[in-house]
């Protein structure tokens, strides 16, 4: 194994631990992981993030739906618009110039951290939850 390969890992370690701790997309760790650290392209580095994703997110939603924290009907209808609204995604990224899908991700980046800074700062009772439904 070469260093390279040893930093791919530990990138993904990286990954899974914030999506499994935090609930982020593995995305937003494996996006600057693979533009930053090894120089990809923002095209190739997203291609690249989803592919891995696969694994990670079903781990982890699997451990999740297993604890019981995930509700299995919005699983249904949020994972069944999300592959609709990943094909449609890529076929629209693998046209665009990397630059250009570099600061598009980069808007989207900033602006989802100063939102949930913003939340965050504020002092307000937590929002009233929904209890999961009970699926046979």
């Amino acid at each position: 194994m070469i260093l390279q390969d040893v930093l791919a890992v530990l990138g993904g370690l990286v990954a899974g631990l914030l999506s499994g701790t935090v609930g982020i997309g593995g995305g937003l760790a494996f996006v600057p992981i693979l533009t930053i650290g090894f120089r990809t392209t923002q095209t190739v580095a997203q291609g690249t993030s989803l592919a891995a994703i696969v694994p990670t997110a079903l781990v982890g939603g699997i451990t999740h739906l297993r604890q019981g924290n995930a509700v299995r009907s919005a699983v249904i209808w949020l994972g069944g618009g999300g592959v609709a609204g990943a094909v449609l995604g890529a076929l629209i990224a693998v046209r665009l110039e990397s630059n250009a899908l570099a600061r598009v991700f980069g808007v989207f980046y900033l602006v989802s951290a100063g939102i949930m800074l913003r939340r965050a700062m504020t002092h307000r009772p937590p929002a009233e939850t929904v209890p999961p439904a009970q699926d046979a």
